[in-house]
């Protein structure tokens, strides 16, 4: 993601592929300001934020406004998380996050999985 400057919401879903994939449990949406400044906020954000903030730059409150990125997540991290951390049945995940500044979606995230 480019030059974003987070004044706005993440909306995040997760999916569960069931004859195409069906909201499982979780669809939240965050003032990201608000919640980078306080994580503990929102648990199922902070949850999912726990995924990636190791692998990633965003790491301090707002503004962004320099790329954002995530890099070198491995699918042992992934399997953790929903097995040992949070447990969950096994079969075909989509998380979907979608970032929106000033009222417009910037972008859209899909991160497909499988547990087994």
């Amino acid at each position: 993601i480019n030059n974003f400057h987070i004044y706005g919401q993440v909306n995040l879903g997760l999916y569960k592929r069931f004859s195409g994939y069906k909201p499982f449990l979780y669809n939240v949406t965050v003032d990201a300001c608000r919640f980078y400044h306080n994580p503990r906020s929102n648990p199922v954000a902070g949850y999912f934020y726990d995924f990636f903030k190791k692998f990633s730059n965003m790491n301090h409150s707002c503004p962004y406004d320099h790329d954002l990125f995530v890099d070198k997540l491995t699918a042992e991290w992934i399997n953790d998380r929903f097995s040992r951390i949070l447990p969950f049945p096994e079969g075909n995940y989509l998380i979907k996050m979608d970032w929106i500044a000033y009222k417009i979606k910037r972008a859209s995230v899909h991160l497909y999985f499988s547990l087994s």
